[in-house]
């Protein structure tokens, strides 16, 4: 029986740029996508977002996600569940709504060919020094909450879960199908640690980094990986939550690795992007891409071409 090109299936976690969402779903056809869309989101918003979309887009139940908080762990593993479940797809990726490809379909599709069985995510064992005084520890080691983009911590120790190696990366990353899987599996076996990590300090950062690390819950995923971003993001050195929203004048930036010879991974996303401050960079990426090639064509009076409407 052939083998399936390499492909992924796309988790969009998304909850607001409802025109921002569907640019993105634009420029990953042909690819599934699996998009959840914030509980929270105003109902006006979501149907903007989601009525009228192709039908390679599913839609995952909605779930009350917030800023480092379990549910958006929730969130990423309901995606994984319907792509195993709807799709062959050889891999799946973790987007946010707000990322956006560097690169096009078939530039994404060599790069997992090439790499069929591992997954693309940089996984570091805790303490890790860039995450603070105690390497990220405290994350785990304390209760947390968050309360409107404030972290609440029980300053009381718990019992850490014995055999399981304590590891971080970012929540943007592609997995091979099987460890997609694998990450399924310990959360219907482990009902243990999905309590624990459920007061885990931005849970989305340690939970699947933890569970792909450990031997015993993904057996030999330390050679079946590599410790390579894919995502561009726009971190300037600045102390802050989040990264900061990318103009056109970050073109050169965005898109230099790709005119960088030798380079052998390239990063195939970048992050991040809105409507209002984005769209002429999204328009450079699309042509430097090769992007939504059929899309219609912004003005300054409106939008122009194919199935566009007059203003």
């Amino acid at each position: 029986m052939a083998i399936s090109p390499a492909a992924p299936a796309c988790i969009v976690l998304a909850h607001e740029d409802p025109v921002h969402v569907r640019r993105l779903v634009e420029a990953l056809d042909p690819f599934a996508v699996f998009l959840h869309c914030d509980a929270r989101t105003p109902e006006p918003v979501f149907r903007a977002m989601t009525e009228g979309l192709p039908e390679r887009v599913r839609l995952l139940p909605r779930i009350r996600t917030g800023w480092a908080r379990w549910e958006n762990v929730a969130a990423e593993v309901s995606g994984y569940r319907a792509a195993l479940a709807g799709t062959d797809a050889s891999h799946v990726a973790v987007l946010t709504g707000s990322d956006y490809p560097l690169a096009n379909p078939a530039e994404i599709s060599a790069l997992l060919e090439a790499h069929r069985a591992q997954s693309f995510i940089d996984v570091h064992p805790l303490p890790f020094a860039p995450w603070g005084r105690d390497g990220g520890v405290s994350r785990i080691r304390f209760r947390h909450w968050a309360w409107r983009k404030h972290m609440l911590r029980l300053p009381v120790p718990r019992r850490v879960p014995g055999g399981v190696v304590l590891s971080g990366a970012s929540q943007l990353k592609v997995l091979a199908r099987h460890h997609a899987a694998a990450v399924v599996d310990a959360v219907d076996r482990r009902p243990d640690l999905v309590r624990f990590w459920r007061r885990t300090w931005v849970a989305d950062e340690t939970f699947v980094p933890s569970v792909l690390n450990t031997p015993a819950l993904t057996p030999g995923f330390a050679d079946e990986h590599v410790p390579q971003p894919l995502w561009w993001i726009g971190w300037d050195g600045t102390a802050r939550k989040s990264p900061p929203w990318l103009t056109v004048a970050d073109a050169g930036q965005l898109l230099e690795r790709r005119t960088e010879p030798d380079v052998e991974v390239q990063h195939l996303f970048a992050r991040k992007f809105s409507t209002e401050r984005s769209s002429d960079l999204l328009d450079v990426v699309d042509g430097a891409s090769g992007l939504r090639q059929d899309a219609p064509v912004r003005s300054e009076q409106g939008v122009t071409g194919a199935g566009a409407v007059a203003p």
